[in-house]
């Protein structure tokens, strides 16, 4: 492998609704670049993104593969990522690792549900975003409506840097040769251009005054400060034409990505910070190779046979073979003896990774995502925020085929967690279940697909249990005294706690306003501890508390009794009491729906979702006679819709959803909910 310097390198996540081809077009980019010899196809399960047994059984990317390539004296990674609304959660772990992301559109389908997803999550997290028209062979009618609708959904900014010609078997350069001359099939290169260099040129006043005063042409080299300044900002979003099984496209989009795209010291740099909560401050990384190591890993493989392989980004410093390690606040040095490139299901070992880079270690337990790998212990509260994933909206009671198996599936299932954070794993003690919890039907059965096929184990599963949450509605003070004396030494420990609602989404926050020592600051955290198993416990239903303040307001302990179990249990009997006070109540999980149905199909359909409380949110023309209507809906009256939806349809129609809120549950379904509650116990 050629080494390159941090300025040499490209970092892409390819994101976009399945069927757009990024898969495809991967191998195309991969082929062209001579990094393959020969281009593989998802149908025939052939492709270097989708190597897993899983992934060529159905036909579809379920896990983020990493490839990549070089090209014109440049080092290219390459992220795939699944494009099933139910895999979304999957898709945005690598955004943490990258600086840019090719959304990729397929020119028949149009911007679909995945679509507008992925853009608002890439430019929320500062991504530079490149949007690939895909499959525009066959196609051509509806392009120039195309970028219409993509400038209409996400500004008008989205600008086309080439355009396919007449008859769509080539493209026509528009910014970095600007064949102006050039027949297109809609618009022209000269106004292309215009437009371009208009808004490359609202970033930098000089080059405009010397751009409309003096008449001079600008090339591309004296743009590209202007030019990757508004590409952070979100000013410009460039749009190009391909088409992966006909080749089209595809050198022209090879070249954008190492001319236009950023590389790592011009991206928008990550924001690290040092120590947690109020305590936290934010930290400037320089991406120095001389400086401390500073590397972040963001995705977390499990192999029965390699073991848990860590992907990272290294932002800071040098790593080389032999180095020692630490993984975040641990105070364990490790070895770095294997360093490698992933290319596909390949491990390509090198022996140094630079700033910028995108590479791997294995056989590090400690390693999970989100972990940070440096070598000095002023960097041991280093991080980067949480990652943003989707609340999980579906769950499946889980449980043991064989007697004696629940130690074995409860490490399996944190294995999967660990490689998957958009999935959860919960406790239900009220009604004795282990749950485990994702963004759909398939989310979960990939997941015990997995867990029976690579880790060996087989589960039992129930019926889908809705992810209902509890909160309260006002504030309430509750004080509570724990004493026991059973011969020995005592247990004594008292609190008053205040309980208060946040706005929905915030969680939970745990504040202490004690003062003059009444209860000792070293009891604060058993305080603590008795409130949070309290919430997992809830009030009602059994289900997890949420969007809740605690402040610990008073309290009393004992010189010889108190104990930290004396304040875990005080805390916790002080919280149950504050919320009986506090008006409890049960949210249920809100969901958005984006679907595609025939146009004789719409009413019956809107109907349908009006009798399962759903509100009809809008409804959109699609190509070819298809419409999107989008609903709001409780996840409770729609977790069967794959089936109605068939019934309705023959089959035809196609459905998302997504977490959109949770919302207090209506009388009507709260009465429902206390029957079948009452029929499980």
């Amino acid at each position: 492998m050629a080494e390159f310097n941090t300025e040499q390198i490209r970092n892409l996540a390819m994101l976009g609704h399945t069927g757009s081809g990024k898969s495809s077009l991967l191998e195309a980019l991969l082929f062209r670049a001579n990094a393959i010899t020969l281009k593989g196809r998802v149908d025939k399960g052939t492709n270097h993104a989708d190597f897993t047994a899983q992934e060529k059984s159905h036909r579809h990317s379920l896990e983020p593969s990493f490839l990549n390539l070089d090209f014109a004296n440049h080092h290219i990674n390459l992220i795939d990522t699944p494009g099933l609304p139910d895999f979304f959660g999957r898709a945005l772990l690598p955004l943490p690792g990258v600086e840019s992301v090719l959304l990729v559109i397929h020119a028949g389908m149009g911007i679909e549900s995945v679509t507008k997803r992925a853009f608002a999550a890439a430019r929320s997290q500062g991504k530079v975003v490149l949007i690939a028209i895909n499959h525009i062979d066959g196609n051509e009618a509806g392009l120039a409506e195309l970028l219409g609708n993509i400038q209409q959904q996400f500004g008008h900014r989205c600008l086309p840097v080439n355009l396919p010609n007449v008859t769509a078997d080539q493209v026509v350069d528009c910014y970095l040769h600007s064949e102006e001359q050039a027949q297109t099939a809609f618009h022209s290169v000269q106004a292309a251009r215009d437009e371009l260099v208009d808004t490359v040129l609202e970033e930098d006043e000089q080059l405009m005054e010397l751009y409309l005063d003096q008449g001079e042409s600008l090339t591309p080299e004296q743009l590209h400060a202007p030019l990757e300044a508004a590409l952070r900002m979100g000013h410009l979003v460039p749009v190009c034409f391909t088409s992966a099984e006909q080749d089209i496209g595809i050198e022209s989009l090879l070249e954008l990505l190492v001319k236009l795209l950023p590389n790592p010291l011009e991206a928008n740099p990550p924001q690290f910070v040092k120590g947690f909560g109020a305590d936290a401050v934010p930290i400037d990384v320089s991406q120095s190779p001389l400086e401390h190591v500073l590397a972040h890993v963001f995705r977390v493989s499990i192999d029965p046979f390699v073991g848990r392989i860590g992907i990272f980004r290294l932002y800071q410093g040098t790593i080389n073979i032999g180095m020692k390690l630490f993984v975040g606040q641990g105070r364990k040095l490790f070895k770095v003896s294997h360093l490698a490139k992933l290319q596909g299901d390949k491990l390509i070992d090198v022996s140094q990774a630079i700033p910028g880079d995108i590479c791997a270690i294995a056989k590090i337990d400690e390693l999970e995502v989100g972990a940070v790998l440096h070598d000095s212990h002023d960097e041991d509260e280093f991080h980067l925020p949480e990652l943003d994933l989707p609340q999980p909206i579906f769950g499946l009671a889980v449980s043991p085929k064989r007697r004696g198996d629940e130690q074995k599936i409860s490490e399996v299932l944190h294995k999967l967690v660990a490689e998957d954070p958009s999935l959860q794993v919960n406790r239900s003690d009220a009604q004795g279940q282990t749950v485990l919890q994702g963004q759909g039907d398939l989310h979960l059965q990939i997941a015990l697909e997995k867990a029976q096929t690579l880790f060996n184990v087989d589960m039992k599963t129930d019926t889908p249990a809705v992810a209902y949450r509890e909160t309260i509605l006002a504030e309430a003070t509750a004080r509570f005294r724990h004493k026991k004396q059973s011969g020995g030494s005592g247990q004594f420990g008292e609190v008053e706690l205040k309980v208060e609602p946040l706005s929905r989404g915030q969680g939970f926050e745990f504040v202490s306003k004690v003062v003059g020592g009444t209860v000792p600051s070293q009891y604060i955290p058993a305080v603590e501890k008795g409130v949070r198993e309290a919430m997992s416990a809830g009030a009602l239903g059994g289900f997890p508390m949420q969007d809740i303040r605690v402040t610990v307001l008073d309290g009393k302990h004992h010189s010889v009794d108190s104990k930290e179990i004396a304040f875990v249990m005080a805390g916790k009997k002080a919280f149950i009491d504050a919320v009986a006070l506090a008006q409890p109540v049960i949210l249920e999980p809100i969901v958005d729906m984006q679907i595609l149905v025939e146009q004789g199909h719409v009413g019956e359909i809107t109907g349908n979702m009006s009798a399962s409380r759903g509100i009809i949110c809008g409804t959109q023309a699609q190509a070819s006679g298809i419409v999107e209507v989008s609903v709001e809906a409780p996840l409770a009256n729609v977790g069967d819709y794959s089936t109605r939806l068939k019934s309705m349809t023959g089959g035809d129609g196609q459905f998302s959803m997504h977490f959109s809120r949770y919302d207090v549950i209506s009388d009507k379904a709260l009465k429902e909910l206390t029957l079948a509650l009452a029929e499980t116990d």
